[in-house]
């Protein structure tokens, strides 16, 4: 065949493959041969391609699969989610929407992206009776592989390119593009490559794609191993470090958000290049002093409780004139509004978040005042459900009144209402799950996190998992158990399943940093984070329900990848001891890829002690003792998320 014509490739069980080699001029040849069917219905493809043209070229080759679609659904684990930005989104980043040609506005109907940023080098689409699949390798002989979709008169293409081209522009985080990128390869007369993908039909319930994900994530696992840095119990003991020595401030009893590595950089101890300011919840506030209080309890260390409580006592203490808790505490300006463009908003997951964690304190150091304050943020939130069971997305501070019910950010409060014990919060969580259950079944989940808007993020899966088991281990109920373990499903696409490669001189690089476990925050925020670790104990719990350890195992994985990197002593990773990053960088998005944030942020040494707190509870059966360390299982840190006095 000639450069620019497709070579079409039979598929045994139905349709074919096209099979391009672009920009090459002269003749270029395709061998084939199928693999076996798969459980999922996966098969490997074997290509070998001969180009026979005259002078040297520089080609791409492009694998795809169509599918007819008026308005199809496209999934790219932890990249891209049908439209992937939704309309009223304000933050910018790449959206799909048919007939688009908006590169400006990050609009359009076709977008090639490099591999490395999806968790799972797949592309998946679904049209009018059903979809299909093609996967990869993140490399290839050719080069870095690249990931497309595009839509154009009612057919939806999924593509697979060697080496990969990003178009229509480049994204690197902020709402200005890039101009589009492409790796190259040039092609020199008679020289052959072979490339190996896998394809698969989906049926037509957007939800195909959690086995052949699942089956994909096995398959790459022996290539893709994890060496801890720590067991648990010296993770947990470092983390701890880091938010006790570096994080808490007694002045006034807070925990800032960011502290920069270098301690010398502005000369005056590294203080101008710390945020002053601390979150109730999610970036720092009460659940990480939850965890730190746990952690004290379990090692006996006072100065650990003391400050955890502290931190808790000033949140409690100054809720706002609505009868919720504040979003920020600023060092100059005192308890302000949550990150919001509205003004007086206050952002319901943060609340929600507070709120959860604070139980849970309760049921390690019952407080009056912290009792007061969970109960006055419990009733004004349940008082202001609407009758569909939405709860809010952004409260007014001072009246009260819901200025937004768009997006899923009420969540997190189902967790909060099903764990206090009320029946009448029960109900009223009931009530939100059965609402917020159609975002889960439409596998598109957004708003949680303040900082982008209604963008999908990972941190939204984490937040169903939470309601779900929630309420699952409150009421028993089936319908809440395979909602959770749908949100599980959907959680999981955006956590990498392979090991990302890094130049040897790059820090992730020379540190042998796996990825394996990590998850992309969102395809708005394009790096590696670990909020997932804060699901750990419904991960396993949803496990042991099901009869089925998969749902573990993925929690024990995340916990495995952020063992890595974890500075024990000072100097360690140019940090000091405890100093725990936020962003490991995968892909070219924020900074170039293999760097990593020289910022410790206190949610990132938060969730990492939860965790470990979590799993030194849990001990499950068959959880390696030399995981664990010395600090072996049980005492005060125990979790018991079902069982609490009433919080009404």
């Amino acid at each position: 065949m000639s450069g620019g014509q497709a070579v079409r490739v039979a598929d045994p069980d139905g349709g074919e493959v096209l099979v391009e080699l672009l920009d090459a001029a002269g003749p270029f040849r395709v061998e084939w041969e199928w693999g076996e069917r798969r459980p999922t219905g996966r098969r490997e493809l074997t290509l070998g391609l001969r180009y026979d043209g005259a002078e040297p070229a520089a080609a791409t080759v492009r694998v795809s699969r169509s599918v007819a679609a008026a308005d199809p659904w496209w999934l790219i684990p932890g990249l891209f989610y049908g439209e992937n930005r939704p309309a009223a989104c304000q933050r910018i980043f790449p959206r799909f929407e048919a007939g688009a040609d908006r590169p400006e506005e990050m609009v359009s109907a076709r977008w090639g992206f490099r591999a490395d940023r999806a968790a799972t080098p797949a592309v998946l689409v679904w049209g009018d009776t059903g979809g299909t699949a093609l996967i990869a390798d993140e490399e290839s002989p050719l080069g870095p592989t690249g990931l497309a979709i595009e839509h154009e008169a009612g057919r939806a293409t999924v593509a697979l390119l060697f080496p990969y081209r990003e178009y229509p522009v480049t994204y690197y985080g902020s709402a200005l593009a890039l101009a589009a990128r492409a790796a190259t390869h040039v092609w020199r007369p008679g020289e052959s490559h072979v490339l190996t993908v896998a394809t698969s039909a989906l049926a037509p319930d957007r939800h195909a794609y959690a086995p052949l994900l699942r089956e994909d994530r096995d398959l790459r696992l022996p290539a893709a191993p994890i060496e801890p840095w720590q067991d648990v119990a010296e993770a947990a003991d470092i983390a701890a470090e880091g938010l006790y020595r570096w994080h808490y401030d007694p002045d006034p009893g807070v925990l800032l958000e960011t502290v920069g590595f270098d301690r010398e950089v502005s000369g005056t101890n590294g203080e101008r290049v710390d945020r002053q300011a601390m979150h109730v919840g999610w970036v720092s506030g009460i659940p990480w002093a939850a965890a730190l209080l746990e952690h004290g309890l379990r090692r006996g260390r006072p100065e650990h409780v003391a400050a955890a409580e502290r931190v808790i006592d000033l949140i409690c203490a100054n809720l706002s004139p609505s009868g919720t808790f504040w979003g920020v505490w600023y060092r100059q300006s005192g308890w302000s509004q949550s990150w919001s463009h509205v003004k007086d908003a206050l952002h319901a997951r943060t609340l929600g978040e507070a709120t959860l964690f604070l139980l849970r304190a309760l049921r390690l150091r019952p407080n009056p005042a912290w009792e007061a304050a969970a109960r006055s943020n419990l009733r004004v939130i349940a008082a202001r459900q609407r009758p569909d069971g939405n709860l809010g997305t952004l409260h007014h501070a001072a009246t009260g009144e819901v200025l937004s019910w768009s997006g899923a950010s009420g969540l997190t409060w189902i967790a909060a209402l099903a764990e206090s014990g009320d029946p009448g919060h029960l109900r009223a969580a009931e009530r939100a799950g059965e609402y917020y259950a159609s975002f889960v079944e439409d596998e598109f989940v957004y708003g949680a996190p303040e900082d982008v808007d209604l963008a999908p993020t990972s941190e939204d899966g984490y937040a169903a998992v939470l309601a779900y088991m929630a309420l699952f281990r409150r009421t028993g109920a089936a319908r809440w158990l395979d909602l959770a373990r749908r949100a599980a499903d959907w959680t999981l696409t955006f956590r990498y399943t392979y090991n990302v490669r890094f130049g040897p001189r790059t820090p992730l690089g020379r540190y042998g940093f796996a990825t394996r476990g990590a998850d992309q925050a969102s395809p708005s925020n394009q790096h590696l984070h670990a909020y997932g670790l804060v699901c750990t104990t419904e991960l396993a719990e949803l496990s042991e329900a099901l009869g089925d350890p998969y749902y573990a195992e993925r929690a024990y994985e995340t916990l495995e990848c952020f063992r890595q990197l974890l500075p024990a002593a000072d100097g360690d990773l140019n940090a000091y001891r405890g100093m725990i990053t936020e962003r490991y960088y995968q892909t070219d998005c924020f900074q170039p890829k293999g760097m990593y944030l020289t910022l410790s942020h206190a949610w990132s040494a938060g969730v990492l002690l939860l965790a470990c707190e979590q799993v030194l509870a849990l001990a499950p059966a068959g959880l390696d003792q030399a995981l664990l360390g010395e600090a072996g299982t049980g005492g005060a840190g125990e979790v018991r998320t079902g069982e609490a006095a009433p919080v009404g």
